[in-house]
């Protein structure tokens, strides 16, 4: 019988049930489609319910697994995409008005991937129209209105993976696929109190995605622990012949279990080097800020091989500019026949009616320059991850933003900066998971950033601080 845990159950107990036929794929399917149709509007954090698809796949998951056909712990697990993931059974809208009866006859890699595993679509989940492309400075610029945290539905979930913060918080879906250009799961992760994980760049075939900016744009889970992420990415990672920036991936998750050889005990664990991130958490609400400090002594406990560097230097370029350089060139590019027709002024958002055109006039010289400078970049970052594994910073320096307010006058005086955008130009990934509560009850986060294909090591940190809190067990309580 499903009760309320159920829909905030993590993944693996989920599929512990299902294998053993105690949880019916069909039954737990009717449930989370019944949840997103109660609270999915009001909480804005649905673009289409797939109900008639969802059932269908549920039930041929139901007959393969009493077949003996059992794929994985995906199998029958209920799922949703942000609604920039090409689908052939519901329309993909982009979160946007020019684009709302938008319809494509494919699926998404990411979406044919987990179909294979098993796991069963239940909804295209709202986003921040063309992910903030075009520029934004509301709760409300998208198709489907302000999204908000079901901690307080007086602020934003978080942009622009809305949605799919949102729905996992809330319980709607067992896990989402989000999408990151720079900052779009790790924020939301953070204002929704769910885990998120942005893989290294070209990890995640983006095949059948909407391109915002091509050297930017990845796709990753959102989910309620790390481990879950860490389940999710396997499989959907991997090389991609419709996707050519995509790579082989050896990520598997979990691992099978290190035994001994030989009756030798396992080597002793190496020592895991985090490096917190000078001027991240000095000037961040104070409520961040001690969560933020407390996290890290959490850490200290729970994994012996924890060594912390306090107020450790980035390796100094002008990361935000050359991300809006990158950023406006290659989004005005992707949607030169929007701006161009003049469709632009059917955005939501102000800025984002002006906002390509400003932004198509970037010169080639200034995107090259932006483009040149992600070398010595990466060379930079490779150099710090030399000495250290990890980077550890709050996930956002402050709590979600009020829905009532522009996002320049929610929290001002706020001074801390973010890895975020420098993360994402060199292409690195990073987790995102809950860690405590701050102003007006709303989730914080702690991010940890590692070097490129070191997803295992971020998911393992992550799931050691996950296994000593409670903080992504916490659920909001529904009206």
């Amino acid at each position: 019988m499903l009760t309320e845990d159920t829909f905030f159950s993590p993944v693996t107990e989920l599929a512990a049930q299902i294998r053993a036929r105690k949880l019916s794929p069909v039954e737990l399917t009717e449930g989370y489609l019944a949840r997103l149709e109660r609270y999915g509007a009001r909480l804005g954090a649905v673009a289409h319910v797939m109900r008639e698809s969802a059932l269908a796949e549920a039930r041929q998951a139901e007959r393969e697994i009493r077949a003996g056909r059992y794929k994985g712990l995906l199998h029958g697990i209920p799922y949703g995409a942000k609604d920039l993931l090409a689908t052939r059974n519901a329309p993909t809208t982009w979160g946007a008005t020019p684009y709302k009866d938008q319809r494509f006859d494919y699926d998404a890699t990411v979406i044919r991937k987990l179909r294979d595993a098993g796991a069963v679509l239940v909804a295209k989940l709202a986003m921040v129209e063309l992910a903030g492309g075009m520029g934004y400075n509301q709760a409300d610029a998208s198709l489907t209105g302000a999204c908000r945290t079901p901690w307080n539905t007086d602020y934003w979930s978080g942009g622009s993976s809305s949605g799919p913060g949102a729905a996992v918080a809330a319980g709607l879906v067992a896990f989402a696929i989000g999408s990151e250009t720079s900052g779009s799961i790790i924020t939301p992760a953070a204002f929704c109190g769910v885990t998120g994980l942005r893989p290294t760049y070209g990890m995640v075939s983006r095949h059948g995605a909407m391109a915002l900016c091509w050297t930017l744009d990845k796709l990753g889970p959102m989910c309620r622990s790390a481990a879950d992420a860490g389940l999710v990415l396997a499989a959907i990672a991997g090389r991609d012949p419709l996707d050519a920036s995509s790579r082989d991936s050896k990520f598997r998750y979990p691992l099978p279990a290190q035994a001994s050889r030989n009756g030798t005990p396992p080597a002793k664990p190496r020592q895991l080097r985090l490096a917190v991130l000078k001027d991240s958490y000095e000037k961040a609400q104070k409520e961040v800020r001690d969560n933020f400090l407390a996290a890290l002594e959490v850490l200290k406990r729970a994994d012996p091989r924890v060594r912390v560097e306090m107020d450790v230097k980035l390796p100094d370029y002008p990361y935000g500019a050359a991300v809006g350089a990158i950023v406006d060139a290659e989004g005005a590019a992707a949607f030169r026949d929007l701006i161009e027709s003049g469709r632009v002024r059917e955005l939501a958002s102000p800025e984002g009616r002006i906002g390509g055109y400003s932004a198509s006039l970037v010169t080639a010289v200034d995107y090259l320059h932006a483009m040149r400078m992600r070398v010595p970049m990466r060379r930079a970052w490779g150099e710090l991850f030399r000495k250290y594994d990890v980077l550890v910073a709050p996930s956002r320096a402050t709590v979600s933003y009020p829905v009532s307010k522009t996002f320049d006058q929610a929290w001002p005086g706020v001074g801390a900066s973010s890895p975020i955008g420098a993360s994402n130009l060199v292409g690195v990934p990073a987790i995102s998971v809950p860690n405590g509560f701050g102003l007006e009850g709303l989730p914080t986060g702690i991010q940890f950033v590692g070097a490129t294909w070191s997803e295992l090591t971020l998911v393992e940190l992550a799931d050691h601080y996950q296994q000593a809190t409670d903080w992504h067990k916490r659920r909001p309580q529904l009206a």
